[in-house]
């Protein structure tokens, strides 16, 4: 069987048995791959943007015995509609990327879709995105992989915005309840405090300085102190 690395491996955790998936942004292909050769989904299929990450992937398929996944070249989900898939993985890159993936595909806002999210980078822009269009985060749990540390999450759209404060917004569902959710919190944490202290000189930016020292608090709480 294909092992994948542990952010695969915890984004795969995520796919419910049965699932008909597509892997947005697929790469090498060692995702749908695995999916596949589990036996765990209906269907299975992968989308990229550029051609030359669909034909490594379309090599390790065959490498890897795999015969039952389409590859489709197209922006996000653009050539991908609703008959294709009920869940949809979108990994390996910027929130805000994310973000413009899920807004431009209307098959998404449908409560029987399940999203599987991993944002590199913009984790919190991704959060606020979701909650001012109506998605709510169900799961979230975090991985440390390669000296990285990333944050999973399945979200669904429920129809109805709503507001998230400044802690969710910055580690969403996470708690002190392992040691990659610690480690995902500190840097938050870090990056509050670090904010706080360069503004706190900066007599036109008291606002912003206080709003940094207060998540800062609020963080190291949550660390247990």
């Amino acid at each position: 069987m294909l092992e994948l690395s542990k952010r695969l491996s915890l984004i795969a955790q995520f796919v419910n048995e049965g699932s008909s998936v597509c892997d947005v942004g697929t790469d090498h292909g060692y995702l749908p791959a695995f999916l596949f050769l589990s036996g765990r989904c209906r269907s299975v299929c992968a989308t990229d943007i550029n051609q030359k990450p669909l034909e490594s992937a379309k090599t390790n398929l065959k490498r890897l015995g795999v015969d039952g996944v389409r590859l489709v070249l197209c922006d996000g989900l653009a050539q991908i509609s609703r008959a294709d898939a009920d869940t949809v993985i979108i990994a390996g890159m910027g929130g805000e990327v994310i973000s413009g993936i899920i807004n431009r595909a209307s098959f998404l806002k449908d409560h029987t879709v399940s999203l599987i999210l991993q944002p590199t980078t913009a984790a919190k822009e991704l959060r606020l995105f979701l909650a001012k269009n109506g998605f709510t985060i169900e799961r979230e749990k975090a991985i440390a992989e390669n000296g990285k540390i990333y944050s999973v999450m399945c979200a669904r759209f429920k129809g109805q915005p709503y507001d998230i404060d400044d802690v969710k917004a910055v580690i969403g569902l996470l708690k002190n309840d392992s040691d990659d959710a610690c480690a995902y919190i500190e840097k938050q944490y870090r990056i509050a405090q670090k904010c706080a202290i360069d503004l706190s000189g900066v007599a036109h930016k008291q606002t912003e300085y206080k709003h940094y020292l207060n998540l800062s608090e609020k963080l190291k709480n949550i660390l247990g102190g």
